[in-house]
């Protein structure tokens, strides 16, 4: 198991550590709903440096990338960031990721933890028909995720930057908690708000414990998946994995056919003519708490899809959770079933994201 730059950090704060994609990473410290309810009222401090980071450099960066990601990269310009996907040539995802504009020949992609080495191989299958290098940096850098509604004014007591000028899907590069050159992001994976922070490993004990004197709790990976799911945030290996669609996904918004890119014409023809089974979020009538894999059921007992995620939301106070279903099945308010300790419980198909 790999560790990242702030193992020890978690250890001395009484985290429950678990393996997660290779590394061992913090699940929780005082608690997942504590964890859960700071973010979404405050702030919570995330360490996501499993993550991975590849560099795309040359004169070749932005054909190449057009052609290997689903959204848009030319509308991109220096300072701005692109959430889109990797489409595979059998019509699935072969990683889902955030794409950085440097400048106008370099790019950074950052990529799921679980996907490196496929994502690295991916990429250099295409590279050589492009003026393109690629670099993995992923073991040199630390990414702090700190997330919530305080955090805006929090951090800006350790730092010049005008944090609150920078929008949503934005970043710039300035020092912070006494760490210069920190890329600082306006992203995160939680609906709360907040930036992601990039620093060499060496900068990240510093920077973590600069931002937890500001009365900013460490979160772990169970709070954060909570988190995400109450904004219908797809997670890769549950929701979108390389034998599901961006179309069945609802990931539509990410697949621009105003450019050729790897299976384009498959995935436009998904969305003219329909696809037969969507991803879709449903909340719990009756009593029970859904989990990946659980079937999902019609009113006859017949299988008609399965749940990838599903939780408690704490938040909400009641079970959600995302489901492929038949397209038939797809309408806000139809009444489906979730087989659960074998029993059928009632559901319904409800807007996502399950929190406004």
């Amino acid at each position: 198991m790999k560790k990242t730059a702030l193992y020890q950090q978690h250890l001395d704060l009484g985290a429950k550590m678990v393996p997660f994609a290779g590394y061992e990473m913090p699940v929780q410290y005082a608690g997942l709903k504590q964890e859960h309810f700071a973010v979404r009222s405050r702030a919570g401090l995330f360490d996501v440096s499993h993550m991975g980071e590849f560099f795309i450099k040359g004169s070749g960066a932005l054909s190449f990338l057009q052609w290997v990601t689903s959204n848009d990269v030319s509308k991109l310009q220096a300072g701005k960031v692109q959430y889109s996907c990797l489409p595979n040539e059998e019509g699935g995802i072969v990683d889902d990721l955030l794409v950085y504009c440097l400048n106008e020949q370099e790019y950074m992609l950052v990529v799921n933890a679980s996907n490196m080495e496929k994502d690295w191989n991916w990429l250099h299958k295409w590279s050589a028909l492009y003026d393109v290098e690629i670099e993995n940096r992923s073991d040199e850098l630390s990414l702090l995720a700190v997330q919530g509604p305080l955090v805006t004014q929090l951090l800006q007591s350790i730092t010049d930057v005008e944090l609150a000028s920078l929008a949503y899907y934005t970043f710039t590069t300035g020092a912070i908690g006494g760490v210069d050159n920190v890329l600082i992001s306006a992203t995160g994976y939680t609906g709360a708000g907040g930036f992601e922070l990039y620093v060499p490993n060496e900068q990240a004990e510093r920077l973590w414990k600069t931002i937890l004197d500001l009365d900013i709790p460490p979160a772990g990976l169970g709070a954060r998946d909570t988190l995400r799911l109450e904004k219908g945030f797809c997670l890769y290996g549950n929701d979108i994995d390389d034998h599901t669609s961006p179309i069945e996904a609802g990931l539509g918004w990410i697949t621009k056919f105003n450019k050729d890119f790897v299976n384009k014409e498959a995935l436009l023809q998904q969305k003219e003519q329909g696809v037969e089974r969507r991803l879709v979020g449903f909340e719990m009538i009756d009593r029970g708490i859904p989990r990946k894999d659980y079937k999902v059921l019609d009113a006859s007992g017949n299988v008609i899809g399965e749940v990838r995620s599903g939780t408690q939301s704490p938040s909400l106070d009641k079970a959600i959770g995302m489901a492929y279903v038949q397209s038939s099945f797809k309408s806000l308010g139809t009444e489906i079933y979730i087989e659960i300790r074998n029993k059928s419980l009632c559901a319904k198909v409800v807007k996502i994201p399950f929190l406004a």
